[in-house]
């Protein structure tokens, strides 16, 4: 797995996602042939509600946040859906992953999340690169396209891996205590964690 799709997912693992990595979508062409229209780098699902490191039930000094990163704009009533584009370049997204195809295959997966038409969807993403809908229950799907690269600004649709790498970190930092039981095995916080522990600091120039 590149490293960089290696950081972001365990990024939005750590704030509560459900990933799916390096996906690869294929169409099918004349004779019944097939061919891949792109590789969608990562999906991730993340469900209302907080998260804690350990159980708070058993333990009020475990009533840790795993992480709460503010650049999400998490909403307490809203299921957030990211389809994401990792470059270790200039964060942008590759035009294969508006097509209509590549949208409704990776969508189709939790379309049952929606309470409005699956197609609705892809095309307010196809437009805007976001939308909104309520859902199947209560609350909304928010679906986003996300670039994540590097980049000057952070907002609903361009994360910076600069941004990523300092989260992570400052996460380590801040739950040292509860996370050092923890065998980081995954490629990327594996090395930022070694680094550390190796008494480095990663600082950006600005």
């Amino acid at each position: 797995m590149d490293i960089a799709v290696n950081l972001i997912e365990n990024y939005l693992r750590l704030n509560g996602y459900l990933t799916l990595s390096e996906f690869e979508v294929q169409r099918r062409v004349r004779k019944g042939q097939y061919k891949t229209v792109t590789d969608v780098d990562i999906m991730a699902v993340r469900f209302p509600g907080n998260l804690f490191i350990g159980d708070p039930h058993s333990d009020s000094e475990a009533q840790l946040l795993l992480i709460e990163d503010p650049v999400l704009q998490l909403e307490e009533t809203t299921i957030d859906i990211i389809i994401g584009e990792v470059k270790q370049g200039p964060a942008e997204l590759n035009e294969n992953i508006k097509d209509h195809s590549v949208l409704h295959t990776m969508l189709h997966r939790v379309e049952w999340l929606y309470g409005t038409p699956l197609d609705d969807v892809i095309q307010s993403l196809q437009r805007k690169s976001l939308d909104i809908s309520p859902s199947c229950g209560q609350g909304n799907v928010r679906t986003r396209l996300v670039a994540f690269g590097r980049s000057s600004k952070v907002d609903l649709n361009t994360i910076s891996l600069s941004h990523v790498v300092r989260t992570v970190i400052d996460f380590m930092e801040s739950h040292e205590a509860a996370l050092k039981p923890i065998q980081f095995k995954e490629p990327a916080p594996a090395m930022l964690r070694l680094l550390m522990k190796a008494g480095f600091s990663v600082e950006k120039d600005l």
